[in-house]
């Protein structure tokens, strides 16, 4: 672990198995820290923050250095794509991807390090008032094993960028990118005084819940499902510690006759297939016109015949395994169950007979909205399929959902395209291609989905606090 600035075990000893999911085989031993780690930790954050060694630096500074994190990451990024790959399940090619996207966000940001601004007031009387925006202290991260390095970068970024401390806890089964990016940016030498970033490894129930119930952490960000989100923010609500929830998702792609199917198809593959479906803001639900409805299904199953299933770090290989044995199981679990319930399988719907934690990519046509296939994220390969008639119905059935993060819309209809931008229930809409974001635009989630902003602007709202300054002249 990563604390005051050195490398180190946890205070008694013990360590955890990291496992390869595409062989089983251990290939990392991490600590475990315990609660007296974690208060180690924040103390340090704490001291660091206070030391205004960051936290009152030149912001144009700040941002040079988050520049030069941003240039370490991306020389980096093969070798760490190799440790994501290894450790996740995932491609390697997915993984690149991701950690590139994760250097774009630090160069984004260093960017707004000096632009962070407060404002003039008019107010009544011979007076000057005025806002300051303030870095709101010392912040802890709490990361998901789905894409643990870039989702880690996403807001390790904004919170740098804003003056606060960083203490981020990798997820248990996925901790060995964040470390090795870590010991990178030590490497490189880019500048951050100690205790500035530090990173927790153990147990997400133990170090998590102390983290987000401790006293002196002023703001956590969490993303991961919805049961971890509530006891996150109910701990965090015993010190009134303001949080940022990136919760799950049941996105869907609404498919109208006019779309170009063969891209769609594409789309929809990408957006459920990709990482083994294990992904929030996934496209597991494909809401398609009756009338296109068998052609777009034939299109998809052919497409997903060109997907490779193997061991993320073998050439050509399109899907790789899934995070581990016990969450596979839970998604066939989940499948079945809602199967009981109906729907039919038109293509996979069984664990790969291999070493390993694959899944058979899995596409379900006749799901009801009722269906626990269409309400219930199972953060896995399987996509539910469902008609629709009129446009009416289309939306409705989009929003028939506790979650409400990303949607796509296929159209060339202009003015139906906008019009489903306005009235679903979402806070992210992508027209003709899906999924995509960018570290300029909102990553954001109503319902069920979240609390909060991830990416952009908006993001640097919460790791800053307002301060209003009056003067009577």
């Amino acid at each position: 672990m990563l604390i005051e600035g050195v490398w180190c075990d946890s205070e008694d000893g013990s360590v955890s198995e990291i496992l390869n999911p595409a062989t089983g085989e251990i290939i990392a031993n991490i600590p475990r820290a315990t609660v007296n780690d974690v208060n180690r930790c924040v103390e340090a954050s704490k001291a660091a923050f206070k030391s205004k060694d960051w936290s009152g630096m030149d912001p144009a500074q700040r941002g040079r250095i988050l520049q030069k994190m941003a240039a370490a990451t991306y020389a980096n990024a093969k070798s760490l794509a190799v440790v994501e790959s290894t450790n996740n399940g995932k491609t390697f090619r997915e993984a690149l991807s991701e950690i590139r996207y994760g250097a774009w966000t630090f160069e984004y940001y260093s960017g707004l390090c000096d632009k962070i601004e407060g404002s003039t007031i008019p107010v009544p009387g011979n007076r000057l008032n005025y806002t300051l925006k303030q870095p709101l202290g010392v912040t802890a991260h709490i990361i998901p094993w789905n894409f643990p390095l870039q989702l880690a970068l996403r807001s390790i970024a904004p919170a740098l960028a804003a003056g606060c401390t960083v203490i981020a806890k990798p997820a248990s089964w996925t901790p060995l990118s964040l470390i090795e990016w870590a010991k990178a940016m030590m490497e490189a030498d880019v500048g951050l005084p100690a205790g500035v970033l530090q990173v927790i490894t153990g147990s997400g129930g133990l170090i998590g819940d102390a983290l987000a119930g401790h006293a002196d952490v002023d703001g956590i960000t969490l993303t991961g499902g919805v049961p971890t989100g509530h006891a996150v923010m109910a701990k965090a609500s015993e010190n009134l510690t303001p949080v940022t929830l990136e919760l799950g998702g049941k996105g869907a792609n609404i498919v109208f006759p006019d779309a170009n199917l063969r891209y769609c198809a594409k789309a929809i593959c990408f957006g459920i297939f990709m990482n083994a479906g294990q992904m929030c803001w996934a496209g597991s639900r494909l809401i398609v016109h009756e009338d296109v409805h068998d052609e777009l299904v034939d299109s998809v199953i052919a497409e997903i015949g060109k997907w490779p299933v193997g061991p993320g770090m073998e050439d050509g290989v399109r899907m790789g395994s899934m995070v581990h044995e016990s969450h596979r199981d839970d998604v066939l679990n989940m499948l079945a169950e809602g199967l009981k319930q109906g729907g039919k399988v038109a293509c996979g719907g069984n664990a790969i007979d291999r070493d390993g934690a694959f899944m058979e990519a899995t596409v379900v046509t006749d799901v009801s909205s009722e269906n626990l296939l269409f309400q219930e994220e199972l953060f896995g390969p399987v996509l539910s399929v469902t008609k629709f008639s009129e446009e009416s119905e289309a939306l409705a059935l989009a929003n028939d959902t506790p979650f409400g993060l990303l949607n796509g819309v296929w159209t060339t209809d202009l003015s139906r395209a906008h019009r489903f931008a306005r009235d679903l229930e979402c806070g992210m809409v992508s027209i003709n291609e899906y999924p995509i974001t960018f570290p300029q635009t909102p990553f954001t989630g109503w319902k069920h989905s979240g609390i909060g902003i991830e990416q952009s602007k908006d993001a640097l709202n919460f790791y800053t606090k307002v301060k209003n300054v009056n003067v009577k002249l």
